[in-house]
């Protein structure tokens, strides 16, 4: 369905002037927050020796010193202006974040509302931003501390530009353009887009390595020397106001001394003054050291100790998460042998990292350190340009080596126990499948696994259109079937049987099959009359006598005597009996003829027991009657 057109309203230059406004007023949230607490603490305190004038005026100092302005302060016991360096990196957050936030929003505008370029939106928002910090700087010169002009005009509007400029590639989906035409094709080859995303995700990562690493080093360090950061603590500050105060300060400054003992990892250290160094092997010179509590868990001066030496293990454990992050993408866990890349893509990915991390600690060690005073407060904090390609010989020494060994490892011939077990499980998995494919197949068709594939749909997706008719004319039957009848069902009338359209053929006694003799009836026993069989039944067709007249009969029974042929029946004449054999019981008793001597006649097994014989059946002889009890 298309989109309906949406009416802007304005253009190009009522979005750059939208930029420019959100650029302001980022600039005077970030004042107005870092007023509103220094004017807190200026009320809680017992004993302010200034008013608030002044407290404004340390406010606008506060805000230029988080863009990285370096501080003068005029009013030293010397007499000389002692200038303070030293940023507090989390400081830098706040309005980093602010301008940050300002161009993303100016890039991703409410609906109607026109959108400027990408290098647009930073620009504008650069401007307005500085169009704010210029008349602060110039504020900030009539108090205690006055702010360097150069040093404003260098690192405010290139804080805010990189900020603003990361909001803006935020908002355009963080894409990595391509690179310039006369790039040599070596060079495009090397850089590839994937190799290069590898290179500062595991850049990112070795630097966060590091500086965790630098932070639990200040911790253990705080704990060790527990007595005199507390003694640094209560002797700057005797009142409430003024040791929370200390406390907010010494946390701003936590990220500062996290780079400062992962610079002491790395080997370079830092400066403690002009002339003294710590680093893991020893502290030389003589530091000056200021009262401050992250000072106090400095080393003791003197060589290292083993305990020392252990802080080595933060670039080690660096190289091996920039390691492991390139071999997760250059050889996967799971993945197939084929998709791996080379050995030399490999290298060049961990080692473009490596070159990565070490740029960032360079930056970081810069803006971590700066001057405290003069003379030998000079120099305070890691060097820069030691600290940089410290961290890039560290983790490409050990990244690389230890990337192409776990490379060859996820590649080796025995392809690991995980592999293995992926082997396994893709057999189960294949297994499973056949079987059931088989057991949705009709039986004697194979399934096709090609349907079966295809096959998404549900199993009541769709209806033929003679299903509700259908479904209505089985309720109507079930209906019926399960309404209670009052009337009896009519009796079933016997099976004919086999034989029915069969006429009836005498068979002849053979002649060699003795005779039974009649057996007398026992005395006292009456004779029972014969029945005359009903003119108006018709005659059923040919069932076999039951199985139970063949049995014979119990002693003491009265003989039966035998029915009468129905009328219209032709008496067939009586065979004699050969010579040697008795005559048989009952002469009047038809055989068929067509049926062999030792076969007998064949039985229907859906005749009743209680059927009348056929007229023209054969007659099995009376069993003989029982004596008659005493």
């Amino acid at each position: 369905m298309p989109k309906a057109e949406v009416a802007v309203q304005g253009g190009t230059s009522v979005a750059l002037v939208a930029s420019f406004v959100r650029g302001a007023t980022a600039a005077g949230l970030g004042l107005g927050l870092i007023s509103v607490f220094v004017m807190v603490m200026w009320i809680s305190s017992p004993f302010p020796d200034s008013g608030p004038a002044d407290a404004l005026h340390v406010a606008a100092a506060l805000w230029l010193l988080a863009h990285g302005t370096e501080l003068v302060r005029a009013d030293t016991l010397s007499g000389v202006p002692a200038p303070m360096g030293i940023v507090p990196l989390l400081f830098v957050a706040l309005p980093a974040w602010l301008a940050h936030r300002a161009a993303r929003d100016a890039l991703e505008p409410d609906e109607g509302r026109p959108r400027p370029s990408p290098w647009g939106a930073p620009t504008m928002v650069t401007s307005g931003y500085v169009m704010v910090g210029a008349p602060v700087v110039l504020y900030a010169a009539g108090g205690s501390f006055a702010a360097d002009p150069l040093s404003a005009l260098v690192h405010l509007p290139l804080v805010t530009l990189a900020a603003a400029g990361f909001g803006a590639w935020t908002a355009s989906g963080r894409p990595l353009g391509p690179l310039p035409e006369r790039t040599p094709q070596w060079v495009r080859v090397a850089l590839a887009r994937t190799r290069v995303r590898v290179a500062l995700r595991s850049a990112a990562a070795g630097a966060l390595a590091l500086l965790a690493g630098g932070a639990v080093l200040v911790i253990v360090s705080s704990v060790w020397h527990g007595k005199a950061v507390q003694e640094s603590l209560l002797g700057l500050s005797g009142e409430w106001s003024g040791q929370a105060a200390l406390v907010l300060l010494t946390l701003a400054l936590v990220p500062n001394a996290a780079v400062w003992a992962a610079a002491y990892g790395l080997g370079p250290g830092f400066t403690l003054g002009t002339g003294a160094t710590a680093t893991p092997l020893a502290l030389t010179g003589s530091p000056a050291l200021p009262e401050f509590p992250l000072l106090a868990a400095v080393p003791a001066q003197g060589p290292g100790t083993p305990l020392h030496w252990a802080a080595t293990a933060v670039p080690v454990a660096a190289a091996v998460v920039i390691a492991w992050l390139t071999v997760g993408t250059a050889a996967p866990r799971y993945g197939e042998r084929e998709t791996a890349w080379r050995p030399g893509g490999t290298a060049l990915a961990a080692l473009l990292g490596s070159v990565g991390c070490g740029v960032v600690v360079a930056v970081l060690a810069a803006a971590s350190g700066g001057p405290l005073g003069t003379g030998r407060l000079a120099e305070f904090g890691p060097v820069w340009w030691l600290a940089g390609p410290a961290a890039l010989v560290w983790t490409a020494v050990l990244g690389v080596p230890l990337a192409l060994a776990l490379r060859a490892w996820r590649l080796r011939s025995g392809q690991g126990w995980w592999r293995g077990l992926l082997r396994r499980e893709r057999a189960e998995g294949e297994k499973a499948g056949a079987a059931a494919a088989v057991s949705v197949g009709k039986p004697g068709q194979p399934s096709d696994p090609e349907l079966d594939a295809e096959d998404e749909f549900e199993p009541y997706d769709f209806r033929p259109l003679d299903t509700w008719p259908e479904r209505e004319l089985g309720e109507t039957r079930w209906a019926a079937l399960n309404e209670p009848s009052s009337k009896e069902p009519p009796p079933k009338e016997p099976s004919a049987g086999l034989g029915a359209g069969l006429p009836p053929t005498p068979v002849p006694t053979p002649e060699d099959a003795p005779a039974k003799p009649d057996e007398p009836a026992p005395e006292g026993a009456a004779e029972e009359p014969d029945e005359p069989a009903p003119t108006d039944v018709p005659a059923p067709p040919y069932a076999p006598a039951p199985a139970d007249a063949l049995a014979p009969a119990p002693e003491g029974a009265a003989e039966e005597p035998d029915e009468p042929a129905p009328e219209g029946a032709a008496e067939e004449p009586d065979e004699p009996a050969p010579a040697d054999a008795p005559a048989p019981a009952d002469a009047d008793t038809p055989v068929l003829a067509s049926a062999p001597v030792d076969t007998p006649a064949p039985a229907c097994a859906n005749a009743p027991a209680n059927a009348p014989a056929p007229p023209n059946a054969p007659q099995e002889p009376d069993a003989p009657p029982a004596e008659a009890a005493p």
